[in-house]
């Protein structure tokens, strides 16, 4: 009697509890969210970026970093000029550049790819940079080092910098200090006369005697001696056929 009453009781249970769980819904699995990177935060951390952010700004080119970055699967590697790095460069050199030429200086500092330190070893230089084929210029970067000691140089054909140290090194960015502002070749190299330019024509050559004006003078100059000669001779013997008459 009471085991029937037991399984009456369980399947009593069975019956009420299990439509219930069913009609429960089931809470969806908890998703993280990444938040978008902010390049401008990142440099701020490092308190001597100033002049670096106000030209991504004024470029317009740290707009186009976050677009990029919260959109590519390829990532970005960036290098920081110090504000240092800015003061040392020679007075006047932002300012006598374009505002075409200072977007290039920008997107000269910028990889559109991640790179930790040991990848810059391995990778082929030169490396392309974002502002590799404005103009038709490669733009460039060279990376030299030891990957034992994580020490890496970056070179751009005009400066030749040492990188210090990584504001930050996680896919899908790296921000890496510069002591020396990358100044690419195409807009601070120095400038040469294009192989086979022309020579500049002289004032004077001797081909001027050989032209037809220059036997004209040659012609003028001698008929005049011969005429000043003949009234010479002339002239003479008069004298002569006077000093004889009088006498």
């Amino acid at each position: 009697m009471s085991s029937s009453i037991f399984s009456s009781v369980v399947l009593f249970f069975f019956l009420f509890t299990i439509p219930y769980i069913q009609s429960q819904p089931i809470a969806p699995a908890p998703t993280t969210e990444t938040s978008p990177i902010n390049l401008t935060a990142i440099l701020e951390t490092g308190h001597q970026f100033t002049t670096l952010i106000r030209l991504l700004n004024t470029t317009q080119v740290g707009f186009q970093v976050s677009v990029q970055l919260n959109s590519s699967d390829q990532g970005m590697t960036i290098f920081a000029p110090t504000d240092n790095a800015f003061n040392n460069l020679k007075p006047g050199t932002l300012n006598s550049l374009t505002y075409q030429q200072q977007i290039q200086l920008m997107l000269y500092h910028i990889i559109p790819k991640y790179y930790s330190l040991s990848d810059l070893l391995l990778a082929s230089n030169p490396i392309r940079t974002q502002a590799t084929g404005y103009e038709g210029g490669v733009f460039g970067l060279n990376f030299t080092g030891q990957a034992q000691s994580n020490q890496v140089n970056v070179s751009t054909g005009v400066v030749e910098t040492r990188i210090n140290n990584a504001l930050r090194q996680q896919f899908p960015l790296a921000v890496y200090v510069v002591d020396s502002v990358l100044l690419p070749e195409e807009l601070f190299g120095t400038k040469t006369t294009p192989t086979g330019a022309p020579a500049p024509k002289s004032t004077t050559s001797s081909s001027d005697a050989d032209s037809p004006a220059g036997d004209d003078e040659h012609k003028s100059a001698g008929s005049s001696m011969k005429k000043t000669s003949l009234r010479i001779v002339l002239g003479f013997a008069l004298f002569c056929c006077s000093v004889i008459y009088i006498s």
